[in-house]
């Protein structure tokens, strides 16, 4: 019986799509290319979601190589939460799940600089019992670290969890530690597939 839903922050219940933001503010096709390459697919991107450099040093590293200079590069780093927005639909079932009896937690690949804004920014994290971000597991998804780290931190049983994340290979580690999961693929619309996999069809 599930008892706990964890949920993926990022595509599940916060909007962050960069590549949709620079077209949307007409930035050049090859100035986006560069900014998507050299920093949100970048391997400093991936140690910051880790806790293993800080912002400061992310931008010192990505600008020894890119064609973006530093102050460039601060400043995209500085649009970070201009990138984000709630995802309305997919939050407004966290009342509604908590008031059926569910415990909430979120389990998502975030830096802390930038998770400390947007926690202090947004109504909704009042809802949840407890989480667990990368930069504090220092382990990101889909590695099993962060799993077992938030599983033993609120004394979880996999099978009474249910995950919900918009990336498969994500839900897939979950699952194979014995949750049930969701794999979203950024739908704006979950509460159907959150409601089949309770066992409400």
């Amino acid at each position: 019986m599930i008892k706990n839903i964890l949920f993926d922050l990022g595509n599940v219940l916060i909007s962050f799509k960069p590549a949709e933001y620079f077209e949307k503010n007409k930035y050049p096709e090859n100035i986006k290319n560069t900014i998507l390459s050299d920093i949100f697919e970048s391997n400093e991107w991936l140690l910051l979601d880790n806790g293993e450099i800080s912002t400061s040093d992310a931008i010192e590293a990505i600008s020894r190589r890119s064609s973006l200079n530093k102050n460039e590069i601060a400043h995209i780093f500085n649009l970070r939460t201009d990138l984000m927005f709630p995802l309305d639909t997919n939050v407004r079932l966290l009342p509604e799940l908590k008031k059926r009896g569910f415990r909430l937690y979120f389990l998502s690949n975030f830096p802390s600089d930038i998770f400390d804004e947007i926690r202090s920014g947004y109504y909704f994290f009042k809802y949840f019992d407890g989480g667990l971000i990368s930069a504090v597991a220092k382990s990101s998804k889909p590695d099993v670290g962060i799993y077992k780290s938030i599983m033993e931190k609120y004394s979880l049983i996999a099978n009474e969890c249910l995950f919900i994340d918009d990336i498969e290979k994500n839900v897939k580690t979950a699952e194979s530690l014995g949750m049930k999961g969701i794999a979203t693929n950024g739908s704006l619309e979950i509460s159907k597939e959150i409601e089949k996999a309770l066992g409400n069809p």
